[in-house]
């Protein structure tokens, strides 16, 4: 492979500022001006894409992205399987990181906290709501175990869709939600000459948050 130097690569950022007398005392609530902002102005084109990482069980961190679904002052909702490999991770080691990137916006939230499953009344809720194509996606996928072809999931799809064909589909005990609760958000508004704003909660043992500028 030819090596490529992107030392030259460069943005400067100047769309917004973060000034500490502009915070609320809570952080969700920054969280939801946040992403109703991006969502209505700068057309992330996936506003609640984020990264969710987990300690594997082989003792390597790794990430990947998904979808949150919900958030609420208790925190953040997403959907998985939980037999997948960050699942499993989960259900061993409940302390996961959360982030976003909104490039357009110039914004970036990395949340720390801890996860736990969902009711199963929720994630059945959930669940029905999906379209049935994505319901008998969650049946038909077994997360990532190792499959001999593509072809395997085509033909399990075919013969599902037959079997349920004019019927409910039911949630597979395997998959469900999760609900990460915060203990620490950090704010990231890029700023000119790589200085940028980071304004950091940390929730403290009353249930208050902490609030402190970080150096870029």
């Amino acid at each position: 492979m030819e090596e490529q130097d992107l030392s030259a690569y460069r943005k400067s950022y100047e769309k917004r500022e973060l000034l500490m007398e502009d915070t609320p005392e809570n952080p969700l609530e920054l969280f939801r001006s946040w992403f109703i902002e991006v969502d209505q102005h700068f057309l992330e084109d996936e506003t609640n894409a984020m990264t969710v990482s987990t300690l594997g069980l082989d003792g390597y961190p790794k990430s990947r992205v998904v979808l949150l679904k919900r958030y609420t002052y208790e925190g953040f909702i997403f959907y998985t399987n939980y037999e997948s490999e960050k699942g499993k991770a989960i259900l061993v080691n409940p302390n996961v990181c959360l982030s976003f990137f909104w490039p357009k916006a110039e914004r970036q939230i990395i949340i720390k906290g801890q996860a736990e499953k969902l009711p199963e009344n929720m994630s059945d809720g959930y669940f029905e709501s999906r379209p049935r194509g994505s319901q008998l996606g969650a049946l038909v996928s077994h997360q990532s175990k190792v499959i001999a072809s593509r072809d395997v999931l085509d033909e399990e799809l075919k013969t599902l869709e037959t079997t349920f064909e004019g019927k409910e589909i039911p949630r597979p005990e395997y998959w469900g939600g999760f609900l990460v609760r915060p203990v620490e958000l950090e704010f990231w508004q890029g700023r000119p000459n790589r200085l940028h704003d980071r304004i950091r909660y940390q929730l403290q043992d009353d249930y208050n948050w902490k609030k402190d500028r970080l150096s870029p």
